[in-house]
C-alpha cells in the first residue's frame, strides 16, 4: 500500500500552506453540536424527556506498555452484521430498528464480514453508506499489521450494543466485553450519537482495566463530554469515523493518525483533530437533524416514523428477553 502522510488532505494541496492556513473560516464551520441537536429534534418529535449523556469529571489512563510493533490490538464497532431476512440495511436504507442488535458479538479477524450501519441515526444526507471501510478498518488494520505498523490483530473484533440505557451498557455489555478482550491495546470506532456515548463508556472501562484504548469518532462534544482517554476526531458527517469513503488514502491516514494518538497521548482527555475535511463547503454540518430546515409536514411524518421504530425496537428487545424499560 502507499504509504500515506497523515497530515495530508484532499488533492494534493498541503493543509500547513501558508495560503491554506490563512484562509479564514465561516462561523458555522464548527464541530456539530450533536447532544443540542439530538436534544432539540427528539423534542420537536414530542419526547420531552431530553436524552442526558453520561458525564465524568475523572478519566482512566493506561500508558502502552510496549511499541504496538509488538502489540496486539483489538477493534471495537457499533455496526451490525447484515441480516438479509431483517429489511432494508444497505446504502440508501432508512431507519431500521429490526437490523439492530442488543448482545455483543465476535467475529473472527482473519476473514471479511458485511457488517452495516443503516440501523443507526448516521447522516444519510451526506454519506453513501457503501463503503464499510469508512467505519469498520478490518482490512486497514491487517494491511498495517502485515507491513509491521502493529504486532497483530487480536483473533476477533468486538461489536458493541448501542443501547440508550448507561447502566444496561455499564453493568450489562461492558462485563461481557472486558471478558472477551484478549489484547494489548483497542481501537473503537463508533458512528451514531449514541455509538459515540457507548464506546467512550467502554473505553474507559477497558483503560481502567489496564488497556489502552483510541476512539476513532466525528461526535467531538459527546466524548469529550463523557470523557475519554484518547480521541481522534474527524470532522465528518457520522458513520466515516475510520476516513472518507472509497478513499483508500484517506482511511489509511486517519488510521494512521489513531496509532500516533495511541503512542503520542500525554494523558486523558487527549483529543486530535485529524486535518483533513470532508469538502470545501461546511454546509453539510447545518442539515444533521436540524428543525429549522425541516418542514411541519416533514416533521409530522418523522414523528410517526420514529414511534413505529421504536415499536419495533421494543418488540424486538422483548422477544430477546432483553429489558424495555
Amino acid at each position: 500500500m502507499k504509504q500515506v502522510d497523515p497530515g495530508a488532505t484532499e488533492g494534493s494541496a498541503d493543509p500547513s500552506a501558508p495560503a491554506a492556513c490563512a484562509a479564514s473560516a465561516h462561523d458555522d464551520d464548527v464541530p456539530i453540536p450533536y447532544m443540542t441537536r439530538t436534544r432539540d429534534w427528539y423534542l420537536a418529535l414530542g419526547y420531552d424527556n431530553p436524552y442526558r449523556y453520561a458525564h465524568f469529571a475523572g478519566v482512566p489512563f493506561t500508558p502502552l506498555k510496549k511499541p504496538l510493533a509488538e502489540s496486539t490490538v483489538a477493534l471495537f464497532t457499533t455496526a451490525a452484521p447484515y441480516q438479509p431476512d431483517k429489511g432494508p440495511q444497505g446504502p440508501g436504507a432508512p431507519y431500521n430498528a429490526a437490523a439492530k442488535f442488543y448482545v455483543p458479538y465476535l467475529i473472527d479477524t482473519a476473514k471479511d464480514h458485511d457488517l452495516r450501519i443503516s440501523h443507526v441515526s448516521i447522516d444519510r444526507q451526506h454519506t453513501s453508506m457503501q463503503d464499510a471501510n469508512s467505519w469498520f478498518p478490518l482490512p486497514m488494520l491487517r494491511d498495517f499489521a502485515a507491513r509491521g505498523r502493529i504486532d497483530r490483530l487480536a483473533d476477533h473484533a468486538h461489536g458493541v450494543p448501542t443501547n440508550r440505557s448507561q447502566r444496561h451498557t455499564l453493568e450489562v455489555d461492558i462485563p461481557i466485553l472486558l471478558e472477551s478482550c484478549r489484547a494489548d491495546v483497542a481501537i473503537f470506532v463508533p458512528n451514531c450519537p449514541i455509538c459515540h456515548q457507548t464506546l467512550s463508556l467502554t473505553a474507559r472501562a477497558l483503560e481502567a482495566a489496564g488497556i489502552p484504548t483510541v476512539i476513532m469518532g466525528c461526535a467531538k462534544d459527546i466524548v469529550e463530554h463523557v470523557g475519554v482517554p484518547r480521541f481522534l476526531f474527524s470532522d465528518f458527517p457520522l458513520g466515516n469515523a475510520a476516513g472518507k469513503p472509497h478513499d483508500p488514502e484517506s482511511q489509511a491516514a486517519t488510521l494512521e493518525l489513531a496509532l500516533r494518538v495511541l503512542e503520542s497521548a500525554p494523558g486523558p482527555r487527549t483529543t486530535v483533530q485529524s486535518p483533513q475535511r470532508w469538502g470545501a463547503s461546511h454546509e453539510w454540518k447545518l442539515d444533521y437533524m436540524n428543525v429549522e430546515r425541516v418542514s411541519p409536514a416533514e416533521l409530522a411524518r418523522l414523528r410517526d416514523e420514529s414511534q413505529r421504530a421504536r415499536a419495533t425496537g421494543k418488540a424486538v428487545r422483548e422477544a430477546a428477553g432483553l429489558r424495555t424499560g
